[in-house]
């Protein structure tokens, strides 16, 4: 028997609207969705996106949206293919786990460190961002909820006023891919981790280092988690 070919894939959901932003502003704003997306495993290892298509997507001149993925070309997120656009680059169960464990020894003793000397003010300052981390997991976005994420996460560690670790951390995350988030989406399980943000920031705001810490490893824990298994399906 000839064999069939696969059913065709669905269509990924599109990425969020820019129009109206100011022209000077799309290439990071671009590039910043684009990452998020890569992230959360909406653009996948080995498929090549072109910047026509993705300008489609956003609602913007293919510009910008060209300069943004040459940006994350980069940084090692995307590789050119001539004549077709950049193809996501696969990322090994063997990294994900050696940028588990960078961000382990950087932000679990960090953010424990702020329990202690870090401003109220500015720890509740960060409450907002983690209700949009659970309002994007109740609603299922997984664009908002990683962007969310990654503010609030850095936000957190620039309270310790060192510039480059956040850097650091920033650069990690950005090579990481959630492929585990849908699936936790359509189990339900999706809020319950983000609910640890809030969690978090009752820790720290209660100076309670012991709590602050054991939160972290079980985040960090969860997240490791998301990048496991998907990753290759």
């Amino acid at each position: 028997m000839t064999p069939q070919p696969p059913p065709p894939q669905p269509p990924p959901p599109p990425l969020p609207s820019l129009g109206g932003v100011r022209s000077a502003s799309y290439r990071e704003r671009v590039a910043d969705a684009l990452r998020s997306a890569l992230i959360a495993g909406e653009l996948r290892a080995g498929e090549v996106y072109s910047a026509p298509a993705l300008s489609a997507r956003f609602g913007v001149s293919a510009t910008p949206v060209r300069e943004a993925l040459l940006d994350l070309a980069k940084e090692g997120l995307l590789e050119p293919v001539p004549n077709k656009g950049f193809r996501v680059t696969a990322v090994s169960e063997r990294q994900l786990d050696e940028y588990t464990r960078i961000r382990a020894l950087i932000e679990i003793p960090t953010t424990a460190g702020l329990a202690a000397g870090a401003d109220p003010a500015e720890l509740a300052a960060l409450r907002p961002v983690a209700r949009e981390i659970v309002a994007a997991a109740a609603a299922g976005d997984l664009i908002a909820y990683v962007g969310a994420d990654t503010r609030f996460h850095l936000g957190l560690l620039a309270l310790a006023g060192n510039a480059h670790l956040v850097e650091v951390v920033r650069d990690l995350r950005g090579r990481a891919r959630l492929y585990g988030l849908t699936k936790l989406v359509e189990q339900g399980r999706l809020e319950a981790s983000a609910e640890e943000h809030l969690e978090l920031l009752d820790a720290l705001l209660a100076r309670d280092e012991t709590a602050v810490r054991a939160i972290m490893t079980r985040h960090l824990g969860h997240v490791r988690g998301m990048w496991a298994g998907p990753a290759h399906g």
